[in-house]
Order: structure tokens, then C-alpha cells, then sequence
């Protein structure tokens, strides 16, 4: 019974340990405490890691439940800890990672005017680390989060895409290898234009096109429909351009990677699964690719070859087109005369590249096939959203890029302009 009270009083007289998801500024994370933070709900952990191959350390943040270390943020990724020595702590209003000599080689960078509480950091429970004042947790007033500077991996509730109030641009860039953290050859980011769209680049050449945002989806990434337990959204409004999704189950988890070897996929895990399961992969076949068929024509799957001219158009190198060298695309067979050209209806589609385009969210087909035949540089018209019966009027007035058919019942009705000849 005394060595109990004893145990009993020394418990209490002993500082409290510092609260599991929070580091408060009077507090340290090192790589020799083998410490970490740890999200309520126990899904996320924070703190020091470093690769099988490897003998640098990296502060990471990685899924706590799972039997493979999955990573989902990487603090330091081009600037590893070359040995085991290694602290996290809050100096002044900023989070900081010191190596071995105690120099910076990672801080959150935060200017904050006036000084007010002391600062906290946090990892919450859907895995975003943040900075806040001690006694402040509106999301809205965090001084700095972890959602904001993604590396490979988009969670639910991160958004991709483009804060405009602050300039900011979230886009992911893929480790190096699959056991090399650093920044790699691939990134995947929105281009924000009149009509956004997502790009998967290899440095800066374009490798696929996520097609513009239709209301439900992007109409080059077929595969990601509704599921029953996943919500996603879209939002272009004067303060961001920016994709986002959420779980309504939190039995499954699911997050977007872009892998070293260059593919976007969807990774899902359920309460059976033993490893994380490839829900889709973008790209994941040649109709995927960036442009593979040159202006003026689509791919189709189910074609041989794949690449065909947009009716009313013809190869323009027959021989190379022949060949299946198809990067020179299609020419018209009979040239616009700009009053009496008509429309080919193609059914299915995914919608030319945007670069070109105007849109207009207020009109609708009717109103939208009037305006494209009285403007002799429109090409092409197409709703802009296909819900509702289909809404909004998308313009193009220059050539037609990476267009794909898909089977029935994906993609939507794009309008070609054709001279009255080619109308068939």
C-alpha cells in the first residue's frame, strides 16, 4: 500500500505528459525520444522516419493502424536529417527541424503580427498537422497546415487546387522512388482557366488530362463515380478553384497518390482489406495519354486502330497515319464557309482540351448552338454540365486536342461544326 501512494504521489507531483496529438511550445520531438504525435481516433501519427534503404531521416506523417507504413506528408523531403540526431520544436511563432548542429533544415515560415497566445501544433484527426494559438481552434484562423503544401498524396478534406485570396497552389509531386521520398519526376496540378482542368506532367510535358469538371466528374477519369461512402466536389468561385473529397463512412479509407512511376490513382481500404486496394489508375491506357491522336480526331478503345478522324475530317499524312503514326491528327475535308455549316453530334466524349474555350454558365444548348454558328471561329460546342439534362454552353474557337470516346453511358454529347458538305 505505501509503495502504491508512493507510485500515486510522484505520479502527481510529476508534470503531465504532453497531450498525445499536441506540441506545445515548452515541448520537443526527437528522433532518440522516439516520440510521435498521434491523431485522435488513433488513425495518423506524426514523427521521425526514415526508408529501408536509407539512412536519412525524414519527419513524415504515415497511417498509425495500418500493417504497411503508408506515408501521407513528408516535412523535409528534399531536405533529409543525414543522421539519427534530429528535433521538431515551436520557436517564436514557427515550427522548426533542427539537424545535429541545431541549423533549420525545415520551418513552417510563418510571419504573424501581433503576438497573442502561445503557439500550438496539432495533428487532427483527419490527418492534417497544423499551427494555431493555444486557445484558438477555428480551422479558419490556422497560422499554418499541412494540407496546404501536400507532397504525393491527397487525403479527404485536402483540397487540390488553387486558393486566389492568398495565390496558394496545392498540387502533388511524387517521391522520387518508391523508397526515396524526394521530390520525383511527376506532378498532377490544376491549370485554372475558364473552364479548369487537372494535368499529370513528367517535368513540364503534359502526360494526361483529367478533362474538365462536368458536375459530377472529371470527364477523363471515368472511374470515379459515386461510391456509396464517398462525396466529391468541385468548387470555382472568386476565392478558390479546387477539388475535394470526403468520406461518409469512416469504416473505409481512401486517398488519392501520384506513385513515382507516374500514375494517379484512387487507393481505398476497407474494414476487410489486408492491403490497399487500387480502386483506378490514371493513365491506364494509351487513350489516356496526352494527345496521342493529334488534332482533329479521338481515341476509342474499342477501335483498331485506336486513333480515328472526327467525321468530316481526313488523316493529314495518310501514310504515317497508316502506319499508326498518328500525332499529326486530321484536317477537314471541306472548309467552313461560316454561314450554313452545321453540326456532328458525337455522343460520349471526352471533351476537347480547354485552353481555347469560352464558357458561358448562363445559356443552354439551344442558346449555345446559335452563338457557336455566329461566331466563324467557333469549332466545337458542348453543355457544360451534364446534370440537370445538361446546363451552361462551352465554346471552342481554335483546333480540337485529346478528345477520347468512351462506351455508352460515359463521357457527353460534344457538337462539331462541319460545313454543310461533311453533314451526312
Amino acid at each position: 500500500t505505501l509503495s502504491f501512494l508512493l507510485v500515486f504521489f510522484v505520479l502527481i507531483l510529476l508534470p503531465p505528459a504532453f497531450s498525445i496529438n499536441t506540441l506545445s511550445s515548452e515541448e520537443s520531438l526527437t528522433i532518440s525520444s522516439n516520440r510521435t504525435l498521434v491523431s485522435r481516433g488513433d488513425v495518423f501519427e506524426l514523427g521521425f522516419f526514415k526508408t529501408t534503404s536509407s539512412s536519412r531521416w525524414y519527419l513524415g506523417i504515415w497511417y498509425k493502424k495500418f500493417p504497411y507504413r503508408t506515408y501521407v506528408w513528408v516535412a523535409n523531403r528534399d531536405n533529409p536529417l543525414s543522421n539519427s540526431i534530429g528535433t521538431l520544436k515551436i520557436s517564436g511563432s514557427n515550427l522548426v527541424l533542427l539537424d545535429n548542429s541545431n541549423k533549420s533544415v525545415w520551418s513552417t515560415n510563418v510571419t504573424r503580427g501581433n503576438e497573442r497566445s502561445p503557439v500550438v501544433a496539432e495533428l487532427l484527426a483527419n490527418g492534417n498537422f497544423v499551427m494555431r494559438d493555444s486557445n484558438n481552434n477555428d480551422a479558419s484562423e490556422f497560422l499554418w497546415q499541412s494540407f496546404d503544401y501536400p507532397t504525393d498524396t491527397l487525403l479527404p478534406e485536402m483540397k487540390l487546387g488553387y486558393d486566389l485570396k492568398t495565390g496558394l497552389n496545392r498540387f502533388l509531386i511524387s517521391w522520387r522512388s518508391s523508397d526515396d521520398p524526394s521530390s520525383g519526376d511527376y506532378s498532377y496540378k490544376l491549370e485554372p482557366r475558364r473552364l479548369p482542368e487537372f494535368y499529370l506532367l513528367q517535368g513540364d510535358v503534359r502526360e494526361h488530362r483529367s478533362g474538365p469538371w462536368n458536375g459530377i466528374r472529371f470527364s477523363g477519369i471515368l472511374e470515379d463515380q459515386k461510391l456509396s461512402y464517398m462525396e466529391y466536389n468541385f468548387t470555382e468561385t472568386s476565392e478558390e478553384v479546387a477539388y475535394t473529397f470526403r468520406m461518409t463512412n469512416n469504416s473505409f479509407y481512401s486517398r488519392l497518390t501520384l506513385s513515382s512511376t507516374g500514375y494517379f490513382e484512387r487507393l481505398t481500404w476497407a474494414p476487410s482489406s489486408v492491403v490497399w486496394n487500387v480502386f483506378w489508375s490514371s493513365p491506364n491506357h494509351q487513350c489516356d495519354m496526352y494527345k496521342i491522336c493529334g488534332p482533329y480526331s479521338y481515341c476509342d478503345v474499342t477501335t483498331s486502330p485506336v486513333c480515328n478522324c472526327i467525321q468530316g475530317f481526313r488523316p493529314k499524312n495518310r501514310q504515317q497515319w497508316d502506319l499508326r503514326i498518328s500525332l499529326r491528327g486530321c484536317i477537314r475535308r471541306t472548309r467552313l464557309s461560316c454561314s450554313g455549316d452545321g453540326f456532328a453530334r458525337m455522343k460520349y466524349m471526352k471533351l476537347p482540351e480547354t485552353t481555347m474555350a469560352i464558357v458561358d454558365r448562363s445559356i443552354g444548348v439551344k442558346e449555345c448552338e446559335k452563338r457557336c454558328l455566329s461566331d466563324c471561329n467557333c469549332t466545337a460546342f458542348a453543355n457544360a454540365d451534364v446534370r440537370n439534362g445538361g446546363t451552361g454552353c462551352v465554346i471552342w474557337t481554335g483546333r480540337l486536342d485529346d478528345m477520347r470516346n468512351y462506351v455508352p453511358d460515359h463521357g457527353q454529347d460534344l457538337y462539331v461544326r462541319l460545313a454543310a458538305a461533311d453533314l451526312v
